[in-house]
């Protein structure tokens, strides 16, 4: 049976992240990945030439991820896309105002809307969240915004930052406070996020650490360590283990955990979904249309290499998504046709320049988000079961998406550091 102080179930960007930091003090590491390459959901998908992300992803400058990422090293290359944009309402096309300007000649408000308009954005950039207190989104919207298209497109701007569609269900204070982050923009990332997955691999194993792919754990047990069980039989042995599996899986791991937190934990915190279209285009029919967010839609449309290189040959890729919220039942028949009505609309004649495509229809985006009203934050620590800790997109504290992931796992990794050097100092001393 193979030993190590610290094992990782998941090699995503979270476990990827805390096998960094692990490594780096000199703490034995093993990532077990149940798939056959590291990466989860920012694993990018080559095809035809063209880097298809799954679902159109961003990394918000000034968050979290992308501060770890420098203190690790990492500088992803890449660009921001312009705030120059679309918005989509009664399958039409209309500007969506993006400076004084565009505000004044825009067709998708009247002349009060406008001017509440660009009152409410002012507000935004000054806005302290905290100051909100604990009402829901909702309740804020219709408190602070009169006109009703402008109600609907900061809803559209929300949905934007968070993933979530249920304002009456969401916290005023914390998605005000991603949407804060969402305006100092985002960075699209050359090559996908595949890019960020092989550095942090890369730096892991140098320093130290063992990537186990292709194989998932099948149970936790706790005795005086952690003993894993693999699905091929094998055991392994640890005195740390850091889960970034997610609430459910995390929960049905371990054994025991109906008497831990962790029930607790997977019954309050829900998998956030969209469904994903991607493709390639050779040529765009309308070069003008770049991005455009749905405002009596749950939909959002992004062309990737306006502002990032993802393909070899110069083709456009282009991300449609459509939020789902925390719904578990949906058509994927119905969804897939209306993201490519959204292609219709803003690229008629897309399908002969189609190059690469790809449908997925129910992704996880994260598997919790503190967007949520009755989001507890959790970890990283479990306190029944000392030497386990959880981390990933479910485990964020004030972080939300990809921040979480990072954040969390910077928590987690940093608690078993902190715990491993004070163990060695008293067995020194």
């Amino acid at each position: 049976m193979k030993k190590y102080e610290a094992a990782i179930i998941g090699g995503g960007l979270s476990g990827l992240t805390a096998a960094v930091y692990l490594a780096k003090a000199g703490i034995q590491t093993v990532i077990i990945e149940k798939g056959k390459e590291v990466g989860g959901r920012a694993q990018t998908v080559k095809k035809k030439g063209a880097y298809l992300n799954l679902g159109a992803h961003a990394l918000y400058k000034g968050g979290e991820a992308e501060a770890i990422l420098h203190e690790l090293g990492i500088e992803p290359q890449g660009g921001t896309p312009g705030t120059k944009g679309s918005a989509i309402w009664n399958q039409s096309i209309r500007p969506l105002p993006h400076h004084l300007s565009s505000l004044f000649s825009t067709k998708l408000f009247s002349w009060s809307g406008k001017m509440e308009f660009g009152k409410v954005m002012m507000k935004l950039t000054k806005l302290n969240p905290e100051a909100v207190g604990s009402v829901n989104l909702r309740e804020w919207a219709e408190n602070e915004i009169t006109d009703p298209m402008v109600r609907h497109t900061f809803y559209a701007l929300c949905r934007t930052s968070t993933y979530c569609i249920e304002p009456e269900k969401l916290s005023a204070r914390n998605v005000l406070a991603q949407v804060q982050k969402g305006l100092r923009g985002v960075l699209y990332i050359d090559g996908g996020w595949q890019t960020m997955v092989g550095a942090l691999k890369t730096i892991a194993v140098d320093a130290g650490a063992t990537v186990i792919e292709h194989q998932s754990v099948d149970s936790v047990k706790k005795d005086n360590q952690f003993m894993l069980s693999l699905k091929n039989g094998e055991k392994l042995e640890a005195s740390y283990v850091i889960s970034t599996a997610g609430p459910e899986q995390t929960y049905t791991l371990m054994k025991g955990a109906e008497d831990t937190s962790l029930d607790t934990w997977r019954k309050r915190v829900k998998p956030v979904y969209a469904a994903c279209l991607d493709v390639s285009l050779r040529h765009l029919p309308q070069p003008n249309e770049q991005f455009a967010i749905g405002i009596d839609q749950h939909i959002l449309f992004t062309n990737q290499s306006r502002a990032a290189t993802v393909s070899e040959d110069g083709s456009s890729v282009i991300s449609v998504l459509k939020y789902l919220g925390t719904e578990t039942t949906h058509d994927p028949e119905e969804d897939k046709l209306e993201l490519e009505r959204t292609m219709d609309l803003m690229q008629p004649g897309w399908r002969n320049e189609l190059g690469a495509y790809q449908f997925l229809p129910r992704i996880a985006v994260v598997q919790g988000s503190c967007a949520m009203m009755d989001y507890v934050p959790y970890g990283p620590s479990v306190p029944e079961l000392p030497g386990f800790y959880v981390a990933g997109d479910g485990a964020g504290h004030t972080e939300m998406l990809v921040d979480a992931a990072f954040a969390s796992a910077k928590r987690a990794a940093s608690a078993i550091i902190q715990k491993y050097g004070n163990l060695r100092i008293r067995k020194e001393a």
